[in-house]
């Protein structure tokens, strides 16, 4: 596994939250075949901006995410780009695991109280434990980012889960463009065929970023990508 300044490792249906400074790379790689791992974005230093993804899709002119993307805010900005990616597919229109989908596939759920933290969570408690750490509540729950899942859509536009998109040992890389509060979770994709409750950890690497070039691939995938990055730009010299 590549160097880096701190490592963990966060088991499958658990949450973790952390402020990330402009400049650093997270890098997940998936532990098991078919890892999920569900992602907001915050900006710390005003807590109204955060991921939007119908406008980093509108903007890339795509339906799913991979190296040479950005991830924009909804004030027209870079939070995260893209630079290293192994599936070349993640789901940015699957949505969030709540406690209907557990019903509706028969999972058992499981309690804190019954089992401390082998419980069986849901995505969208995950984000809500992460968010009250900051003030955050369900009114500042966005769509949510699904790293290592493939949701294809067929010519009528059905949405279908792909099972085996991601292996163990695949993984992707961020590239922070500006200080992000982020929360995750390794809880299942909403759409995950699986018969029980799966539980699928995520190793996490933090290092430093090389400064972006003029011909960094993430920077010159289009012109609004390019736009969103002098936004950042304006924005780091204060005139936001």
């Amino acid at each position: 596994m590549a160097e880096f300044d701190y490592q963990t490792f966060l088991p499958g249906g658990q949450h973790w939250s952390l402020r990330l400074r402009r400049g650093t790379t997270l890098t997940l790689t998936a532990e098991a075949a078919d890892t999920n791992v569900g992602m907001l974005f915050y900006n710390p230093e005003n807590l109204l901006e955060r991921l939007n993804l119908p406008d980093t899709l509108k903007a890339q002119h795509t339906f799913h995410l991979t190296a040479g993307h950005c991830l924009f805010s909804d004030m027209g900005r870079v939070f995260a780009s893209i630079v290293h990616d192994d599936l070349g597919w993640h789901d940015s229109v699957g949505g969030n695991l709540h406690a209907e989908h557990m019903v509706d596939k028969g999972w058992q759920p499981v309690s804190f109280q019954d089992a401390l933290n082998d419980r069986t969570q849901t995505g969208h408690d995950s984000f809500l434990i992460e968010l009250a750490k900051y003030g955050l509540g369900p009114r500042d729950l966005a769509a949510n980012l699904n790293l290592f899942t493939k949701i294809a859509a067929d010519d009528a536009g059905h949405l279908s889960y792909v099972p085996g998109h991601c292996q163990p040992g695949a993984s992707v890389t961020l590239r922070f463009e500006m200080d992000t509060l982020i929360a995750l979770h390794t809880c299942p994709h909403p759409m995950d065929p699986a018969v029980d409750y799966p539980k699928r950890g995520v190793h996490i690497g933090l290092g430093a970023a090389a400064p972006v070039a003029d011909d960094d691939a993430c920077y010159r995938h289009c012109e609004e990508n390019t736009r969103g990055f002098e936004n950042n730009r304006l924005y780091h010299l204060g005139a936001a």
